[in-house]
């Protein structure tokens, strides 16, 4: 007899999206606290908060693209998504996975790399017209947030920055809206939005309470924000 959880579960995803649901058997790269590799789990075991709240931690990245007059394209994304459907977000926030390429670790080249795979397949830019070279990795945060009851994310996360005029071609299953923003006018964008019912993803809703204004002030010399020692580990 099937326990309640996974009847549950069984329900959630006869009601999903079924484009959605084939990505859950994407391979995550599990890691410990301190961003050490363990093991390979599908996306679907690293998103459930059975095993979240059991310490499970996977590696990600959120990209801030902004155009060459210094505005942040920030996306919703789609209803179908799992978790977070509809919210406001950063650019593109995803997670590198469990091959050769990807768990690259030199000058974080593997996350980089599934930026540029993210960034084709949300948001249609050619990964030519980003190269690896123009993706500043920042540096690294864990947080946990769950998403209605079953669902969750609990990641380290590489903040990524990239400026570049690029033409985009979203793919509706993943970005329902998409919109470049300028500094004194997103936190009235999103204020509005939320007066709407459309909320900011948590991870988002920390970099812009830790790190996002200092980066976008000097855009133009990142360099000396860059700290890949620390994993900075926020509520």
């Amino acid at each position: 007899m099937m326990s309640s959880q996974s009847q549950a579960l069984a329900d959630c995803m006869s009601q999903l999206d079924p484009k959605q649901v084939q990505l859950l058997d994407e391979q995550c790269i599990v890691v410990d606290d301190n961003d050490v590799p363990l093991e390979a789990k599908s996306k679907k075991d690293c998103h459930l908060m059975a095993n979240i709240d059991k310490g499970l931690i996977h590696r990600a990245f959120s990209v801030m693209l902004f155009n060459s007059s210094g505005e942040l394209l920030l996306t919703q994304r789609s209803d179908a998504k799992i978790t977070f459907p509809s919210y406001f977000t950063n650019t593109c926030c995803s997670h590198p996975l469990y091959n050769e390429l990807e768990r690259d670790e030199k000058n974080a080249i593997g996350v980089k790399r599934a930026a540029q795979r993210r960034l084709q397949t949300e948001l249609g830019i050619d990964s030519l017209k980003i190269p690896l070279e123009d993706i500043k990795y920042m540096t690294r945060f864990l947080y946990k947030a769950p998403s209605g009851g079953l669902w969750g994310e609990h990641e380290i996360d590489y903040a990524l920055v990239i400026q570049k005029d690029v033409p985009l071609n979203p793919d509706p299953n993943e970005v329902k809206f998409c919109h470049y923003v300028s500094k004194d006018n997103m936190m009235s964008f999103l204020k509005n939005e939320e007066l709407k019912g459309n909320q900011v993803t948590p991870w988002f809703r920390l970099m812009i309470e830790n790190f996002l204004f200092e980066w976008w002030n000097q855009l133009h010399d990142l360099d000396k924000f860059q700290d890949h020692i620390n994993i900075h580990k926020l509520p």
